[in-house]
C-alpha cells in the first residue's frame, strides 16, 4: 500500500541522471515501426466505436435499476432502510466511476478520428469524431485544431498549444540570484485544503474552463481567447466553418439534454449524464496534464527544440491498468508512440511503443508511479521555468529543480531531427 505514496523506479532514476536530449535520430525511429501498423483497417475501428457505445448503454441502462432495486431490497427482501440507502449510493457511485471511464473513452476515440487514425475515409473520422466529442459537450473541430497545433509544436515554450508553463518574471518573481525563500512562499506557499481545493477544481472544471479561457494554454494569445469564436486567433480563416459546425452540435446537444432533462427530471439528469460527464472530465484532464507536465522532462526554446526532441518528452503512464487499455485505448500507455506516429491506429500503438523502445532506451519516458501520487506530484512541484535557457525544467515552490543538465546537453538538433 505504501507504493501508492512512493515515486516510481524510472521517476527516480530520471532525477539523478543529468539530462541530455537523445542522440537517436527521427529516420532511425521510423525504421523500426513496420509499415504495416500504419495501415488502418475501418470495420476494425468501427467495431471498436460500436464496443464503447455498448458499453456506454448498457451501463446506463443499469443505472436506471439502482433506485428500483435499493427500494425493493428495502420493502421485498426487510433491508433495513440504512442498509437500503447504502447500497443504493454505493451503486450510484460504482455507475459515475464506470460510465466516467466509458465517456472519456469516447473522448479519446475521437480524438483518435481527429487524427484521422480510425480510417482512410476522412469523412468516417469527422463522422465519428464529431458525434462522440459532440455527445460529452466538446467542441470536436475548435479542439482538433489546437490539438494538432500542439503535435506540431509539443514541448516548444514558444509555440505549443498546451500545458505551456509560467515563468519566473510572469508571477513577478525576483530574479534568481537575487530571490529569497519567502519570495517563492508569498507566490506558492498554500495550505493543504486550498491546495485540494484546486487540485479538485481543475480536475472536475479544468477541461471547460481551458475551452472558455485557454488558461494553461500558450501565452501569445490575449484575454479572451476561446474556444468557441470562429475569428478566435486561435484557429486559421479555413477552420471557421468547423468551429461554426462544432457550435452547433453543442447547442444542438445542449437542447437535447434540455428536453431529456424536463422529461426524466433533474435529479436523473444529475445522476445518470452530468455527474459521470464530471468524472469523464477528471480522467481526460488527469492523463494530457500528465502527459506533459512532469519536474523530470525537459522544455525547449526554439534553438534546442526539434519535433523529434518533442514528441519523446512525453511520459507514458499506465493510467488504469488494463482498463485505461480497454477503455481508454492506450492513449496513456503509449503516448510517446502517439506523439512520433499519431495516425497510426491505437490498436497498434503497443506495438510502436515496444519498437521505439528498443532504439530510445533511456530516452523513453516511463512512469510507473500511481497516477494521482503523480498528479499531486505534478501540481505541488510544476510551478515554473526561468526565463531563459534554451532547455529548461520546471521548479517547485522554493526555486528548486528535480533534474539538472548534462554538461554536453546543449547541442544543437540536427535537420534529421526537425
Amino acid at each position: 500500500m505504501f507504493s501508492l505514496f512512493r515515486d516510481g523506479p524510472e521517476y527516480v532514476k530520471r532525477t539523478q541522471t543529468p539530462f541530455k536530449p537523445t542522440q537517436v535520430t527521427l529516420s532511425e525511429v521510423h525504421s523500426v515501426v513496420p509499415k504495416h501498423l500504419h495501415e488502418k483497417n475501418t470495420f476494425k475501428a468501427l467495431l471498436y466505436v460500436a464496443r464503447d457505445i455498448t458499453c456506454a448503454v448498457i451501463v446506463y441502462k443499469l443505472g436506471w435499476m439502482i433506485d428500483t432495486f435499493a427500494r425493493t431490497l428495502v420493502t421485498d427482501y426487510n433491508v433495513p432502510s440504512s442498509a437500503g440507502t447504502a447500497i443504493k449510493w454505493s451503486l450510484w457511485a460504482l455507475y459515475w466511476h464506470w460510465q466516467g471511464v466509458i465517456l472519456a473513452g469516447w473522448w479519446c476515440m475521437a480524438h483518435e478520428a481527429g487524427h484521422g487514425s480510425l480510417s482512410s475515409l476522412s469523412w468516417v473520422n469527422h463522422l465519428v469524431g464529431y458525434s462522440m466529442h459532440t455527445f460529452i459537450l466538446v467542441p470536436y473541430y475548435a479542439w482538433r485544431s489546437t490539438h494538432h497545433a500542439h503535435h506540431k509544436a509539443t514541448m516548444s515554450i514558444e509555440r505549443d498549444e498546451n500545458f505551456v508553463p509560467r515563468t519566473r518574471s510572469d508571477y513577478g518573481l525576483p530574479s534568481e540570484a537575487s530571490a529569497r525563500p519567502a519570495d517563492y512562499h508569498e507566490i506558492f506557499e498554500e495550505t493543504p485544503i486550498y491546495t485540494l481545493g484546486r487540485m479538485i477544481f481543475m480536475q472536475l472544471l479544468g477541461w471547460q474552463y481551458y475551452l472558455l479561457t485557454n488558461v494553461m494554454g500558450s501565452p501569445m494569445y490575449p484575454p479572451g481567447t476561446n474556444h468557441f469564436q470562429p475569428s478566435s486567433p486561435l484557429f486559421k480563416p479555413h477552420e471557421r466553418n468547423g468551429i461554426i459546425a462544432s457550435n452547433i452540435g453543442l447547442s444542438t446537444m445542449s437542447v437535447v439534454l434540455y428536453l431529456w432533462t424536463k422529461e426524466v427530471g433533474l435529479g436523473y439528469f444529475l445522476k445518470l449524464y452530468f455527474v459521470p460527464y464530471l468524472f469523464a472530465n477528471h480522467w481526460i484532464v488527469m492523463l494530457t496534464y500528465l502527459h506533459h507536465s512532469d519536474p523530470t522532462i525537459a522544455h525547449y526554446r526554439n534553438k534546442q527544440w526539434s519535433f523529434l526532441r518533442g514528441a519523446i518528452s512525453t511520459v507514458d503512464r499506465p493510467l488504469l491498468g488494463w482498463a485505461g487499455r480497454f477503455f481508454l485505448h492506450n492513449v496513456s500507455h503509449d503516448h510517446v508512440a502517439h506523439h512520433l506516429f499519431s495516425s497510426i491506429p491505437f490498436y497498434n500503438q503497443p506495438y510502436v511503443t515496444e519498437a521505439i523502445k528498443k532504439v530510445l532506451k533511456d530516452d523513453h519516458n516511463y512512469d510507473s508511479t500511481n497516477t494521482f501520487r503523480a498528479l499531486y506530484r505534478t501540481f505541488t512541484q510544476c510551478c515554473f521555468i526561468e526565463d531563459d535557457g534554451d532547455i529548461v525544467f520546471y521548479k517547485n515552490k522554493i526555486g528548486q529543480v528535480s533534474r539538472v543538465l548534462a554538461p554536453e546537453a546543449l547541442v544543437n538538433p540536427t535537420k534529421k531531427d526537425l
